[in-house]
């Protein structure tokens, strides 16, 4: 696997920090020293504290594209995926779940960030009502799907024997 480029690694290190400590742990040389790299190096890269917000606006953007076409093409239907990967992208630390947890920290005060994670809440409703046929039905889906999302970022319960019963739920959903 190739080692992650300083840019990445900034990116990286940035959601990190807004995780561990909110906004208020950023500094251009606290990213720096996290990821590796000189003040100088942060900013070639990113030339300012707004410029790292943009780094994570696009990679949301860009996370979320793959994540809706994942969807499109899942084998098991979208609502399935959808139900499993509010689980699995928390247990399995998937990238989009810790860029979601870094912008969640930031979008109070960062009102581009907060447009980012609507445009993507809109993108995947209207995916879901796509597959189910009623915007109401979607509703649901989404809000259980954010229910095991929470819960398993909050690693309240293990999550795992509700992935084995992601069929039973999406069937009581759709009636």
């Amino acid at each position: 696997m190739a080692k992650p480029s300083a840019k990445e690694r900034i990116l990286d290190s940035y959601e990190e920090i807004l995780i561990e400590q909110g906004p208020g742990g950023i500094t251009l040389e606290a990213v720096a020293a996290h990821a590796g790299v000189s003040k100088g190096g942060l900013l070639y890269h990113f030339g300012s504290k707004e410029a790292l917000v943009d780094g994570l606006v696009e990679r949301l953007a860009t996370l979320s594209d793959e994540d809706i076409e994942h969807a499109r093409k899942a084998p098991e239907g979208v609502v399935s995926w959808y139900l499993r990967t509010a689980i699995t992208d928390v247990t399995q630390r998937k990238p989009l779940h810790r860029t979601t947890m870094a912008t969640i920290r930031i979008m109070l005060s960062e009102p581009r960030v907060s447009e980012a994670v609507r445009s993507y809440n809109q993108r995947v409703h209207d995916l879901i009502s796509e597959h189910v046929g009623d915007p109401l039905t979607a509703e649901l889906v989404i809000l259980v799907g954010d229910g095991l999302y929470l819960r398993a970022a909050l690693g309240r319960d293990d999550p795992s024997p509700l992935l084995d019963r992601i069929d039973e739920i999406k069937a009581r959903i759709q009636r």
